[in-house]
C-alpha cells in the first residue's frame, strides 16, 4: 500500500504548538513524534525555523509543526522569525497553547493568544497544560480551569508531561479528534521533513547553546560546511561545520579557557550526529565571525534566514 493509500475515516492534519518561551513546545514535540527532532535550550526563542515532525498511527497522521515563538522583534532576525510564524499559523488545522502547569497565567499567554486569533481566527484552538510533571494535582486541575477560562467557549483542555510520557496519548487521541479526515501526507518511515544538514547544525547549535547567557545565546548560528567520507579511516565520516558569531570577543567565550568549552561542545554534539547518521564521525568545527549578522540582511540571507 502507498502512503498515499489512506483507510476509510482517516484523519490527518497540522498542529502548531505556541506559548511563550520555555513553555516545552520543543520538548513536547519530541515527545509525541517518538525522537529528537527539535533542539531544546534554557534560552528564549531557541527555535530558529518550523519543524515538522509526524506522528503516525494506524488511524491519523498527524504533523506537529514545531515554530519560532512569536514575540515582539528586537532585530532583523526576530522580524524574519515573526513572518515566518504568522505565515505558518495561517497553514494550520489546529493550533496547541502551551502553558505550563507550574506558572501563573500572564499578559504574555494573552498577548501570545490574541496575536493567533487575529492570524488565523478560524482555527480551533487546544488548551494544552504542560510540564504536569512539575506540579501537584491540584496545581494542575487549578490551570487547567484557568485555561479553560482563558479560552472560553468549547476549548478542550489537556494536562500532559514531554518529560515522563503521562497523557501522551490522551492528547494525542485528543489531537487526532480535532483533525479534519484526509490522506497521509507522508510516507510511514518519514519522523521529518528536515534535511541531514540542518538536524545535524542544530545539534551543534544546541551543544553550543549550553550554560551561555545574556544575549551570546543570540548571536550563535551553525552551518554544516561539508559532510565527507575519512579517506584513511574506513566507516568515518567527517563533519566540517562553521560556528558564526557576531563579534570577535565572543570567539574568547565559545572556546572557554584552553579550548575546553569548545571540546564539551563537540563531545555533546558528536554522538547525537553519530545517531542520526548511524556511523562514526569526526566532528571538525571552525568559528567565524559575521558581524552583527541579526541585524545584516545579506547575512540572514546566507544563513537561510531570507
Amino acid at each position: 500500500m502507498s502512503f498515499q493509500d489512506t483507510p476509510e475515516g482517516f484523519r490527518s492534519g497540522f498542529i502548531s504548538f505556541v506559548g511563550r518561551p520555555n513553555t516545552g513546545k520543543s520538548t513536547l514535540t519530541n515527545a509525541l513524534v517518538g525522537q529528537k527532532i527539535a533542539i531544546t535550550a534554557d534560552q528564549p526563542e531557541t527555535t530558529r525555523h518550523p519543524i515538522r515532525g509526524i506522528v503516525h498511527r494506524e488511524d491519523a497522521q498527524v504533523i506537529v509543526v514545531d515554530t519560532p515563538g512569536l514575540h515582539r522583534p528586537r532585530t532583523l532576525l526576530g522580524e524574519r522569525l515573526n513572518d515566518v510564524v504568522k505565515d505558518t499559523y495561517q497553514d494550520m488545522d489546529l493550533i496547541g497553547l502551551c502553558i505550563p502547569a507550574d506558572e501563573k497565567i500572564g499578559p504574555g499567554d494573552r498577548w501570545i493568544l490574541d496575536a493567533v486569533r487575529k492570524l488565523a481566527p478560524k482555527t480551533p484552538i487546544l488548551g494544552i497544560v504542560t510540564k504536569a510533571d512539575k506540579a501537584s494535582r491540584d496545581q494542575v486541575g487549578a490551570q487547567l480551569l484557568a485555561l479553560h477560562e482563558l479560552l472560553g467557549g468549547e476549548s478542550e483542555v489537556v494536562p500532559v508531561s514531554a518529560v515522563t510520557g503521562e497523557q501522551r496519548e490522551v492528547l494525542l487521541d485528543v489531537i487526532v479528534g480535532l483533525l479534519p479526515e484526509g490522506p497521509k501526507f507522508y510516507p510511514d518511515d518519514h519522523v521529518t521533513d528536515d534535511d541531514t544538514n540542518t538536524r545535524i547544525a542544530e545539534l551543534i547549535r544546541e551543544a553550543a547553546l549550553q550554560g551561555l547567557r545574556d544575549e551570546l545565546p543570540h548571536s550563535v548560528a551553525v552551518e554544516v560546511d561539508e559532510i565527507l567520507p575519512d579517506e584513511e579511516r574506513e566507516g568515518v565520516l567527517n563533519v566540517h561545520a562553521v560556528l558564526y558569531l557576531e563579534r570577535e570577543g565572543q570567539k574568547r567565550i565559545i572556546a572557554g579557557p584552553g579550548g575546553r568549552r569548545m571540546g564539551r561542545i563537540v563531545h555533546a554534539a558528536r554522538p547525537q550526529i553519530i545517531e542520526l547518521l548511524g556511523q562514526n564521525v569526526y566532528l571538525d568545527i571552525r568559528m567565524k565571525v559575521l558581524k552583527n549578522w541579526q541585524q545584516d540582511p545579506k547575512s540572514l540571507g546566507r544563513l537561510g534566514f531570507a
